[in-house]
C-alpha cells in the first residue's frame, strides 16, 4: 500500500556478520560493563534472520543465567553495554535509570562541520508520521508536541568535511541523538533512516546490507558509539569507558 514501509527484513536480507565478540571491561559483583560491538543485538529478539546478542553471548561464557540489561543499545550502535548480575542489582538500576541518575556519554562521526565547538539542542522529538518525503513509520523528528529531549554536543575532531563529536542525552528519547543531529543538518555517517539518503532504509529492509549500499553511506553501519557510563554505585561514582570501535577509528584515520 502507497506509503507504507514494512519494519521487519526479508528472510532473504543479508546482514553482514560481526567481526568481534563482546569483552568484558569491568567485572564487578554486582554487574558487568560490557564492549559491545557493532551489528550485536542487546538480546534476543524474535526476526526472521539470526543476529548474535550479547546478553545470550554472556549467560554462555559466565554461566549466570540471572544477568540482564537494564539498558539497550541498537544493533548497529557499539560501546558500554551494562549487565546485572542478579535480580537485587536489576532493581538497583532499574530505579537508577528511572531517575535518570545514569550518565551515558556517545561518540558519533557526522557529515559536515558546524559553527560552534560546543551546543546544546533543546527540541521536543515524536513520531514524524507517513507521508510527504518520510516512508518510515520509527522516523522521529522535532515536532511541536513532541516529547521534551535535550541533547549536549561538543566537537572533538574535524577533519574532510566531517566532525567527530560528542554527545551527551540529558534524555531519554528514542533515535535522540539521530533525530537532533539530523535536525541541526549534521547527519550521522552510515545512518539509514536519518542520514543523506533517504532511500538508504527502504534498499537495507528489501536487500539487506549489499556492498552497493555501503558504498552509499560509507560505513555498513551508523557511526555511534557509546564512549562513557557513569552512575552512583556502592557509595561512590562508578565510570567505565570503551575507546573509540576500531571500524569507527580505521574510518576516521582513513580520512
Amino acid at each position: 500500500m502507497g506509503g507504507l514501509t514494512v519494519t521487519r527484513p526479508a528472510a532473504r536480507a543479508p546482514l553482514l556478520p560481526p567481526t568481534e565478540k563482546p569483552r568484558v571491561l569491568v567485572e564487578h559483583p554486582d554487574f558487568y560493563v560490557i564492549r559491545k560491538p557493532a551489528l550485536w543485538l542487546t538480546h534476543p529478539v524474535r526476526a526472521r534472520v539470526d543476529v548474535p546478542d550479547v546478553l545470550g553471548f554472556m549467560r554462555a561464557e559466565t554461566g549466570e543465567p540471572d544477568l540482564a540489561p537494564p539498558h539497550r543499545l541498537d544493533r548497529e550502535t557499539s560501546g558500554t553495554q551494562l549487565l546485572s548480575r542478579d535480580a537485587d542489582a536489576a532493581r538497583r538500576f532499574f530505579t537508577l535509570f528511572k531517575e535518570h541518575l545514569v550518565g551515558k556519554t556517545y561518540q558519533t562521526i557526522v557529515h559536515g562541520s558546524p559553527e560552534w565547538e560546543r551546543t546544546t539542542l533543546d527540541a521536543p522529538l515524536g513520531d514524524l508520521g507517513l507521508g510527504g518525503a518520510n516512508r518510515i513509520v520509527i522516523r522521529q523528528a522535532v515536532v511541536p508536541d513532541g516529547k521534551p529531549a535535550i541533547t549536549d554536543f561538543r566537537v572533538l575532531e574535524r577533519r574532510g568535511g566531517f566532525t567527530l563529536l560528542e554527545a551527551y542525552p540529558r534524555s531519554g528519547r528514542l533515535h535522540q541523538i539521530r533525530a537532533h543531529l539530523a535536525h541541526l543538518g549534521l547527519p550521522m555517517v552510515g545512518d539509514k533512516i536519518y542520514g543523506r539518503d533517504p532511500q538508504a532504509f527502504l534498499d537495507f529492509m528489501e536487500g539487506g546490507q549489499t556492498p552497493e549500499l555501503t558504498a552509499r553511506l560509507l560505513l555498513p553501519r551508523q557511526a555511534l558509539h557509546a564512549a562513557r557510563i557513569a552512575f552512583p554505585w556502592g557509595g561512590t561514582q562508578f565510570a567505565a569507558e570503551a575507546p573509540l570501535a576500531p571500524d569507527l577509528r580505521g574510518f576516521w584515520e582513513r580520512l
